[in-house]
């Protein structure tokens, strides 16, 4: 999600940040030996309600002090929360950047380090890392990193902090316009004395951008090379801590990073999902109501279209099964649209003014209609200078913003799951909220030209010997379950939503697992931070046996 304002930045960093700390002693501490859940379900137990849109974001947990620390968006600042009793979060003390930057993007804790992503004021300077004791909130270190760090994690050990520094433009081809480059900070975190910082930079990209587009990662900021246009957006780390995978959302790819030599080893771009298959469906337009017409009303029609869905992954996590390693990633989608000077985003009726190629799409005239795939929002822009127009100006590929789905990777990047038009299939009749309806509404199918449901936030986590996903919906809300054990045949466990219409918990940006050793209450709990209710909600995982 990009809002037009600095909170929109926050995009997802799902706070995977606890869960990435502990992930050496959640592995441990989830072996074979502990029960084994035959299910299991969530249920909202407390809550704390910022009441303003971006006052809840991202969160961490520090367990010696049972303090939440939440990125407030609203006012750049964090709040932390006693998070004591579950039941009952309390606002504890707020911590205040505005001397070092323009707001906090990120939280991230480790053994009582709290680690903030601080934007610069313009976001297109340096931005800064800052360290705080968790147990006083006392300022310890700050350090400068990349251009907008949009998120950050501590490795298992704790020894590093990996930042995503997505580096966006403020506009593109104005007398004013800044480009920076994205990076990966890594910063070696030697507690106790000074951090330092190592850059994973772009720059032996520059001159290959021509080599990277034919492998499928999309280059297309107007005058940006490779290092510019690349804009990491999210970080999971490896169980052993050597590697860092960094999503690139608007580029449709994932950075493999070696942390300790704090170098991008690859860029491997992810392709598209092809919506015309079956299980691959989505509903495309919000005036389905109707045959083939402009003026149609809002229905349910979930189906296969031929469509080509970029992942555009925000939210990643990894996890392993025998030892191999697998990422879990959010297929948001994002578009750039939020500053002067180009927008990728249009619909397909309005780029395909000339209509579709009938030697590619089968009933090309009636599909153009609004009540078909005219309203569905694609790219203008597929890669490079690509329109996917052939020379009469007829449209012979559409590409949509994400993929409404969540998919498991191996290390190597190929594909091995999709959840494929589920998530849209399980949202069809809620008690709560309509079909697709946005975060800042409850109107019937407003989502579907757009990205759907909308697939942000992932973490992961074991009990006993099974492995599930959680995924945080931005759009329609609650969070989805998988039983990930066996990543080629991810099974769906269940889904919760504690919306309410249009009031309620809205907009789950971030998405954090707090493991039962580690919680107050002695259970797992699933911690939610809102962006558009503004509020925290403390979900308990039961396990059923």
């Amino acid at each position: 999600m990009r809002l037009s304002s600095s909170l929109n930045r926050l995009s997802l960093k799902v706070a995977a940040s606890f869960a990435i700390g502990l992930g050496a002693v959640l592995a441990a501490c989830t072996s074979s030996e502990e029960p084994t859940p035959s299910s299991i379900s969530l249920e909202k137990i407390g809550g704390f309600e910022g009441s303003v849109l971006g006052a809840a974001e991202i969160t961490a947990f520090d367990a010696a002090s049972k303090r939440l620390f939440v990125v407030n968006g609203a006012n750049g600042t964090v709040d932390v929360l006693d998070l004591s009793q579950p039941t009952t979060p309390k606002l504890v003390a707020t911590i205040n950047v505005s001397s070092m930057g323009a707001g906090v993007n990120s939280v991230a804790v480790h053994e009582g380090l709290v680690a903030l992503a601080i934007e610069a004021n313009p976001k297109t300077s340096a931005g800064k890392v800052a360290f705080y004791q968790a147990s006083d909130l006392k300022l310890l270190h700050t350090v400068t990193v990349g251009a907008l760090p949009d998120m950050l994690a501590f490795t298992p050990d704790g020894q590093y902090v990996v930042v995503a520094n997505e580096g966006e433009p403020n506009s593109y081809g104005l007398a004013d316009s800044v480009d920076p480059e994205g990076s990966v900070s890594i910063i070696k975190v030697n507690r106790g004395a000074t951090p330092t910082v190592a850059t994973a930079d772009f720059k032996a990209y520059i001159g290959k951008e021509d080599e990277l587009r034919k492998a499928g990662v999309r280059l297309y900021g107007p005058g940006a090379n490779a290092a510019q246009d690349i804009e990491p957006e999210y970080v999971a780390i490896s169980e052993d801590g050597k590697t860092a995978f960094v999503t690139l959302q608007e580029n449709n790819a994932i950075a493999i990073v070696d942390i300790v030599s704090a170098k991008v080893t690859a860029i491997k771009a992810l392709g598209y999902k092809d919506h015309s298959l079956a299980g691959m469906g989505l509903d495309a337009s919000d005036e389905d109501g109707g045959t083939n017409t402009n003026s149609g009303t809002a229905a349910i029609k979930i189906l296969q279209r031929p469509v080509r869905g970029l992942y555009l992954p925000d939210g990643i996590a990894s996890f392993s099964v025998n030892g191999q390693t697998y990422l879990v990633t959010a297929n948001e989608g994002d578009a750039r649209a939020d500053w002067p000077g180009f927008n990728e985003e249009t619909r397909v009726r309005a780029h395909c003014d000339k209509g579709l190629d009938p030697s590619v799409f089968s009933d090309a005239a009636n599909l153009i209609f609004d009540s078909n795939l005219g309203r569905l929002r694609i790219t203008s822009t597929p890669n490079g200078g690509t329109t996917g127009k052939n020379a009469a100006g007829l449209c012979t590929e559409l590409y949509a913003f994400g993929a409404r789905s969540f998919s498991i990777w191996d290390s190597n990047l190929n594909r091995v799951y999709d959840s494929g038009d589920q998530f849209e299939q399980r949202t069809i009749a809620l008690p709560n909220v309509l079909f697709n309806a946005s975060n800042d509404n409850n109107t019937l199918d407003a989502r579907s030209p757009n990205k759907g449901p909308e697939p942000e936030g992932i973490v992961v986590g074991r009990f006993g010997s099974k492995q599930f996903a959680f995924i945080g919906l931005e759009r329609v809300g609650g969070v989805m379950v998988y039983d990930i054990t066996d990543p080629k045949a991810a099974r769906f466990v269940t889904y919760y939503n504690t919306r309410s219409g249009a009031v309620g918990d809205r907009g789950p940006e971030g998405i954090l697992l707090i493991p039962a050793y580690a919680s107050p209450n002695g259970k797992p709990l699933l911690v939610l931070g809102n962006e558009t209710s503004g509020s925290t909600a403390i979900l308990q995982i039961n396990l059923q046996y």
